[in-house]
């Protein structure tokens, strides 16, 4: 009998622990991006926050299908958490130049997330 069919089985438990750790980043930027651009909209100071806003969502999309791809072990999944950490390097630095409290801790989680994908895809 299987850990499945016994209900045994853990989510994630295929997983190696690099991989496990790039989804719970990647979904933690996700939020984080989100949140960030929900702040930002409403800001007063949106010029301010101009190159934030244009990054935030790409970097939540890419994150969330990155989470995606490693939870259905694609073949791609590594290549794309590549790509994944140059858009949340970016999405950090767009993020750390806003002076927000909002903003300087996306700018953090981007750049904990771009490591964790470094990590995960050996790059």
């Amino acid at each position: 009998m299987t850990n499945i069919a016994n209900n045994n089985y853990t989510i994630g438990n295929q997983l190696e622990t690099s991989l496990q750790d790039c989804i719970k980043a990647c979904n933690r930027c996700v939020q984080a991006c989100n949140e960030c651009y929900d702040v930002c909209c409403e800001s007063s100071q949106l010029e301010e926050c101009a190159d934030c806003l244009k990054i935030l969502r790409d970097c939540a999309d890419v994150c969330a299908l990155v989470s995606q791809m490693i939870a259905r072990n694609s073949v791609n999944a590594r290549l794309i958490c590549s790509f994944c950490a140059n858009i949340c390097d970016a999405c950090a630095k767009a993020c750390a130049k806003c002076q927000n409290a909002c903003c300087q801790r996306c700018a953090e989680i981007c750049r904990e997330c771009a490591d964790a994908c470094r990590e995960a895809c050996c790059c």
